[in-house]
């Protein structure tokens, strides 16, 4: 039986995310404080290569947290791989969330333009108490849209959970420049590890068509939409 689990750590990599990124962090800390109290919690935001203001929205919303104390925002300067960047961000939390066991050490996965629900967390964490090592939960459109299609995989970087144990163990996400939610996913599979999918557990996230890292949820949109309207884009003679 898998042990229950008593440290969460949320991981989020942002670039360039100044609008949206105070929203996320919100939700996200709205969501820790519906965990139970002998539940310890932390956030690690990794700052990537940011040309606008994420960073000071960063701080803002921790100032208006109350919670400075558990969450650290990490500044990358070097072209790395998001898969690099999510591994870097759960490093930090399993050091801050130490000496909790890693079995009973939960790492949530989101994106800076999403928003989780207040019991988000929670769900997250009944899942994992119930055995699951990995929880891959859906997503759906924050606001209307014209284009819509899910992954078919189902599996987001924007809503996954991970024991921390089987996480290192797997040594982690693949540091590749697309695809680490359903590469990590796979691992935890071939090694034998519980993964459930729930896609009623879901997170709002956006919808825009142009992305901040390739081979994202925007560019499966953004396919999607030219599917839709072929003509879309074709020069004019």
């Amino acid at each position: 039986m898998s042990a229950l689990i008593r440290a969460v750590g949320v991981l989020v990599p942002a670039r360039d995310e100044e609008d949206g990124l105070g929203r996320c962090l919100d939700a996200v800390f709205v969501a820790l404080r519906h965990l139970p109290s002998d539940v310890t919690a932390a956030v690690c935001l990794v700052v990537d290569r940011s040309r606008d203001d994420t960073a000071g929205v960063a701080h803002r919303a921790i100032r208006r947290s109350g919670r400075g104390r558990a969450v650290d925002v990490l500044v990358n300067g070097q072209e790395v791989s998001v898969g690099a960047l999510r591994n870097r961000a759960a490093r930090r939390l399993l050091e801050r969330l130490a000496p909790a066991p890693l079995s009973s050490t939960w790492l949530l996965s989101t994106d800076a333009d999403s928003r989780v629900d207040a019991d988000w967390a929670l769900r997250h964490l009944a899942l994992a108490d119930a055995g699951a090592d990995a929880v891959a939960g859906g997503v759906r459109p924050d606001g209307p849209v014209t284009t819509w299609v899910d992954d078919p995989e189902g599996l987001y970087a924007a809503n996954l959970g991970l024991r921390a144990g089987p996480f290192l163990q797997v040594e982690g996400f693949p540091e590749i420049r697309f695809g680490e939610d359903g590469g990590v996913v796979r691992r935890f599979r071939s090694t034998g590890h519980q993964v459930v999918v729930e896609p009623g557990l879901t997170v709002a996230t956006s919808a825009r068509l142009v992305g901040r890292a390739d081979g994202g949820l925007a560019d499966l949109l953004s396919s999607q939409a030219r599917i839709s309207r072929p003509d879309a884009g074709t020069p004019t003679p």
